[in-house]
């Protein structure tokens, strides 16, 4: 029996250092290129050269515009649809368990197929075209499986007695979800906020049919707009020379990942105890 539980301890050592070790070889390989001849002006500078020189300011500005629109349609219709399947309807609900059975799905769609739909829907026949909109919407869609999933099991993990007692002390139904359950369920929701906003940044195949290759500034979200992303696939993969660049984008992705996430958690906690302060 020692020796098994030597071995299983072994097994999950090794296999935590083996996840560690391909995350810092992952992101040491990228500080280590990326860092080479980076400056700020990088970041300030518009694109020269198919992306070879210059900078990518147009790029970063497209990047957050398609980001806002993504976020501002799926955090709502995530926190809605989440409260509705937990708590207006039940496990047998037949509506409830379309909507299940359709979340599923969609969590398993690739990315290609998500682009193909929003050039078909929105850029076609919605007349929205190349767009920053087109593509902010689209990945509205990619994100909602696991940011409603999330938020639903968060809303599932907080004790019934926090609605009982609502409910005795006869506070409303709306005072209750607001006032309860959603900050006890914060977590969750704010891991589902983060996963979706690592995955709206990191996406290239479905912003390529909606949001464009456009590298200048735009000038509203009707106009075609590059992601970072896909200056990275660009640079990578159809400009010779544009690996260094190529390097330097994805440094800046990955500080835009942190510094998103980073304010998005620091927020959270600020909230819950100013929360706990008031109460």
């Amino acid at each position: 029996m020692f020796q098994r539980d030597r071995l299983f301890t072994l097994i999950v050592w090794s296999a935590a250092l083996l996840v560690v070790l391909i995350f810092a070889s992952f992101i040491g390989n990228i500080i280590y290129y990326g860092l080479k001849n980076f400056s700020f002006l990088y970041l300030w500078s518009n694109p020269i050269n198919t992306g070879r020189e210059g900078g990518i300011f147009p790029i970063i500005i497209s990047t957050l515009l398609i980001l806002l629109v993504c976020m501002t349609v799926a955090i709502p219709l995530s926190l809605c649809t989440a409260i509705f399947l937990t708590e207006f309807t039940s496990q047998e609900n037949i509506l409830a368990r379309f909507i299940r059975r359709s979340i599923d799905v969609l969590s398993g769609v690739p990315s290609i197929v998500f682009g193909l739909f929003g050039n078909a829907f929105f850029s076609v026949k919605l007349g929205l075209g190349f767009s920053i909109l087109s593509g902010g919407l689209t990945l509205a869609c990619m994100v909602l499986p696991i940011m409603i999933r999330l938020t639903q099991e968060g809303l599932r993990a907080v004790p019934p007695e926090y609605s009982l007692s609502g409910s005795a002390l006869g506070i409303s139904r709306s005072q209750i979800l607001l006032h309860l359950l959603l900050p006890a369920a914060a977590p969750s929701v704010i891991v589902g906020l983060v996963l979706g906003v690592g995955r709206a940044l990191a996406e290239t195949a479905a912003l390529v049919f909606t949001s464009g290759y456009v590298d200048r500034l735009p000038q509203s979200l009707w106009d075609s707009g590059r992601a970072l992303s896909v200056h990275i696939y660009d640079l990578s993969m159809n400009v010779p020379g544009g690996e260094t660049s190529a390097y330097k984008s994805a440094f800046t992705l990955l500080i835009l990942v942190f510094f998103i996430n980073s304010i998005t958690t620091q927020l959270t906690k600020l909230w819950l105890q100013k929360r706990i302060i008031l109460q």
